[in-house]
């Protein structure tokens, strides 16, 4: 429609018009009103950094500084934020193609929710406080029933709980710290006669079946994820898999005849299509062009039409090489960060949060720099280090964590260990 990011996320009429539009050229079978993680934080203190391109980060986490848990008095009302954009488009969407498609309410998960409130602090408590984390995360799941609780009488027939942060932390960390408040949030949802989904994004292999046995009907994950894999977990709780369409090789990058085949692919990959929904992996770049989702409409409507289209094509790979960092030679540690994007993706926010407090603490000692898949030339630069997975950070162009967001104090040590290698030469 020509609208920035801001303006859908803040105007009701042009998210409607938006939203409209969708519906009319892609014809899906399930629609999220509004992805936006950030419109509960926004509510609860934290400031938020607009962009044009994509849903505003967060910028301040007002329970940074203190081991406080708010009072349960503070959680949203319908006048408060952006609610009333949202619950407006909502309650317009169910008039006006709410017999048709199944409208989705999407929701900041708890561990989320507790990383804006209390920002990377949230990590070392898991180690120093536990009670604070448990008190904290049962607060932010009050938080996630009032806004389930709001979407669903505004019609929302699925309540999706957002949470990147779950593919940050190991399955013990999850089942000991996350594990009740996400089954209290999906029984909720379901005493109120609505559908659930978990939304997870970045390499949460190791958390599926965990997640499974908190009790969604539905899981929806990033290309992160062995799909394969993961609907065979989650076949065994009869809960529907959902993803995942890469969003920037495939999606933002490639042409129509690669989302039309990738779609063709990963359903004929599927096998047993009970329990699948075929759908982008997290929320699609700003820049996506239209055709490319009207392609893999295409591939779903009109499946075999589209087989015989591309029976002989074959993806040209066009792709320059990067020059990577002569590693070999650094003078000093070299911090590499490669995110889907930080401003839009919450895992990888924190993760470069994470790098950011070392760049802090290190100064001109080390060295900093973020490349995000938005752009064509940082994916190449992943394929040539054979980064698997986002987020990921590098030191020295070696590996050093993956999809996990990083202790501090290992991570100084790593930095420190470095630098002494370094200066040995």
């Amino acid at each position: 429609m020509g609208y920035d990011a801001k303006s859908v996320l803040t105007d009701a009429d042009k998210l409607y018009e938006a939203l409209l539009e969708v519906n009319k050229l892609y014809l899906p079978f399930g629609l999220p009103v509004m992805f936006d993680l950030q419109l509960e934080a926004e509510i609860l203190g934290c400031e938020l950094v607009w962009s044009d391109n994509g849903p505003p980060f967060v910028s301040s986490h007002p329970l940074e500084d203190s081991g406080h848990v708010p009072c349960l008095c503070t959680l949203p009302r319908a006048e408060d934020g952006r609610l009333p954009v949202a619950l407006d488009v909502m309650r317009r969407l169910k008039k006006s193609i709410g017999n048709d498609v199944a409208l989705y309410g999407l929701v900041c998960g708890p561990f989320t929710l507790a990383s804006h409130l209390r920002g990377t602090n949230i990590f070392m408590d898991m180690y120093d406080d536990e009670e604070y984390v448990k008190d904290l995360t049962a607060y932010c799941a009050a938080v996630c029933k009032r806004m389930s609780d709001l979407y669903i009488e505004a019609g929302m027939d699925v309540i999706a709980v957002v949470d990147p942060m779950v593919s940050q932390i190991s399955s013990s960390h999850f089942e000991e710290f996350f594990s009740d408040a996400f089954t209290d949030i999906f029984g909720h949802i379901r005493q109120n006669k609505a559908f659930s989904s978990f939304f997870v994004c970045g390499d949460a292999t190791r958390n599926v079946e965990s997640m499974c046995k908190t009790g969604p009907d539905s899981i929806a994950i990033d290309e992160n994820i062995d799909l394969i894999a993961a609907k065979a977990v989650c076949d065994k709780y009869n809960i529907t898999i959902c993803g995942n369409i890469p969003l920037t090789t495939v999606m933002l990058h490639g042409s129509q005849q690669d989302n039309i085949k990738y779609a063709l692919d990963l359903i004929d990959s599927v096998g047993d299509k009970r329990n699948f929904i075929l759908a982008p992996g997290c929320d699609m770049p700003y820049a996506v062009p239209a055709a490319n989702g009207i392609a893999i409409a295409q591939a779903i409507w009109q499946t075999e039409d589209m087989r015989e289209l591309l029976k002989n094509y074959v993806a040209i790979e066009d792709e320059e090489p990067v020059e990577l960092p002569d590693y070999e030679n650094l003078k000093k540690p070299l911090v590499e960060v490669f995110t889907l994007d930080s401003t839009a993706c919450a895992a990888c926010g924190y993760m470069l949060a994470a790098a950011v407090d070392m760049k802090n603490d290190f100064g001109e000692a080390i060295d900093l720099v973020e490349y995000r898949a938005t752009e064509k030339e940082n994916i190449v630069r992943a394929r040539q280090m054979g980064v698997a997975h986002l987020p990921s950070i590098y030191i020295n162009g070696e590996l050093k964590f993956s999809s996990l967001i990083p202790d501090r104090s290992q991570f100084a040590q790593l930095i420190e260990q470095t630098i002494a290698k370094l200066g040995g030469r």
